[in-house]
């Protein structure tokens, strides 16, 4: 079976919010514990310590316990649920109050009557600790403290001629707790975290279960719109509903389905483009030529179909070789020769070829006898192309009786040329997109018959070959204008050195050496002239 993202994301995101509470759990009742044993201890020695002072002012060894003490005793075990008792040295409890005994073991409960003397030295002799079933005095699990109980004697001084007093310690107090008292403190603390461990882990596994959909559903979309592409259906498109990574994903994904839909468009019309070029010279030239052979055609006429069936080869040629040069283009095999060579003279060749159609249309060209020679540096075969394309488009589409204009102009660093015609314009919404390959504005084939719209996508590449770009502008109805531009070669600075009365121009880096040379032959002689003295 094959795992979704989404449940992948939300059991790996599950666990860690689990491991969180089980580690978070795990260190709140360790804290918790020890947190509460030292608090209980610490009650537990406080209270003991209250006993034995107020005990120490009575002689119970002597007189045994006042029932007033007692009710202290068992008025302190009350308040704190705790077991106190006092014992003499030798380990005899003297009295005591139960509580937390009571509460806990109930009245099966048998108070103890001897304490081992070696707890009761330890706690005479400063304080007593126990926990658990180490305590020494209980049996079951009990916190115990211990604390000395002290009598107040009285003895002389000879050196003073007075009276001093002395501690003396006559037994402890002890005060213990039953642990099962603080397990139910830890339990119910335990219960509290895991009841809201759970609600947390449950509204969690809620909120992340949604984002995790939300976070999932576009790229499910995606999957889905990718097989409609795989089967030819390119209208799907996945909603944008975030400006984050997924977001901007979705967006390049439907750039890309309208990218590919527009290639997909444009390669049917290409096929369909040249099916109908290969289709028509060939269909022309079988007939002309099967009229010739069977003498259909009288032979008079012959040489006028011959010349037919020549510009139709040659029609198939150009289209051939169209297509082998955007091969190389698209594979990066087309390698430039450059060399320099007068653009002018290639636009006013170019414009030569076409002068039947010119005179034919009765176009007026603009611009030709202004031209003045221009260099630039370039393949001249691909530069030639590029002119030829835009010069034939130019008296494809102009008017009958329109214009053609051509100017060719140097500026700094790039030479622009630019070819206007006259004629029904290109709408603003085509302008961008009259450079993609197979793209044709003419799409009823009124006027561009034997075009298959290669041709401007071969003039920008070989111009973007050449480090230059095109660019075009058109009012409807009006005019249409090219321009692209081929940029100089970059020559080094150069700085003038006057040489007598004629000034020579010479490149700033052989001005820097031919500086450096005179400075240190200058400094040689110099170095030299106090050896001549």
């Amino acid at each position: 079976m094959q795992k979704s993202l989404f449940g992948k994301y939300l059991r790996v995101t599950m666990v860690i919010v689990l491991a969180s509470f089980i580690v978070l759990g795990s260190v709140m009742m360790f804290v918790f514990s020890q947190y509460t044993k030292s608090d209980k201890r610490k009650l537990l020695m406080q209270n003991a310590s209250s006993m034995a002072s107020i005990t120490s002012s009575v002689d119970i060894t002597n007189n045994g316990a006042p029932e007033l003490l007692k009710i202290f005793v068992r008025t302190f075990s009350l308040n704190i649920d705790a077991d106190i008792f006092v014992t003499d040295l030798e380990g005899n409890v003297l009295f005591g109050a139960y509580a937390n005994s009571t509460s806990n073991i109930g009245a099966n409960f048998t108070p103890q009557t001897k304490i081992s003397a070696d707890i009761v030295k330890c706690a005479s002799e400063g304080s007593y600790t126990g926990d658990g079933r180490k305590n020494g005095i209980y049996d079951t699990p009990y916190y115990v403290v211990g604390v000395p109980l002290y009598s107040v004697a009285e003895t002389s001084s000879s050196e003073a001629g007075g009276e001093n007093s002395t501690r003396v310690p006559v037994g402890a107090v002890f005060a213990a707790m039953n642990a099962a008292s603080l397990t139910e403190y830890q339990f119910a603390a335990l219960q509290m975290f895991l009841i809201a461990a759970a609600a947390a882990f449950i509204l969690a596994f809620v909120v992340v279960g949604l984002f995790s959909y939300r976070l999932v559903k576009p790229l499910r979309q995606m999957s889905a719109a990718a097989k409609s592409f795989g089967d030819g259906d390119f209208s799907i498109r996945v909603p944008v509903t975030s400006n984050d990574e997924i977001g901007q994903l979705a967006t390049a994904f439907n750039n890309m389905a309208d990218s590919l839909s527009g290639s997909e468009s444009m390669n049917r019309s290409f096929v369909a483009n040249v099916s109908h070029e290969l289709k028509t010279p060939m269909t022309t030239i079988a007939g002309f030529i099967d009229g010739i052979l069977d003498g259909t055609i009288p032979p008079e006429r012959q040489s006028h179909y011959l010349h037919i069936v020549s510009d139709e080869v040659k029609r198939l040629s150009r289209l051939v070789r169209t297509m082998l040069n955007l091969s190389r283009i698209d594979n990066g095999e087309l390698k430039l020769r450059p060399n320099d060579f007068d653009i002018s003279e290639t636009v006013l060749s170019t414009v030569l070829t076409f002068e039947k159609s010119i005179d034919e249309k009765k176009i007026d060209i603009r611009g030709l006898d202004t031209l003045q020679p221009m260099q630039v540096h370039g393949d001249e075969d691909l530069l030639h192309q590029v002119v030829y394309n835009l010069v034939e488009n130019a008296v494809k589409f102009t008017n009958t009786e329109g214009y053609i204009s051509f100017n060719v102009s140097d500026s700094i660093d790039r030479i622009v040329i630019t070819i206007e015609n006259s004629g029904s314009g290109i709408q603003s919404d085509e302008l961008p997109l009259v450079f993609e390959k197979f793209y044709k504005t003419d799409k009823s084939r009124s006027q561009d018959k034997n075009g298959m719209g290669l041709g401007l996508y071969l003039v920008r590449t070989i111009i973007k070959l050449h480090g230059g770009d095109i660019s075009v502008s058109s009012v409807v109805n009006e005019y249409t204008r090219f321009s692209f531009y081929i940029p100089k070669p970059q020559e080094p600075p150069k700085l003038k050195y006057n040489t007598g009365s004629i000034p020579v121009t010479v490149p700033v880096e052989d001005a820097v050496i031919s500086e450096r040379l005179k400075k240190e032959h200058h400094g040689h002689k110099d170095n030299k002239e106090p050896d001549q003295k």
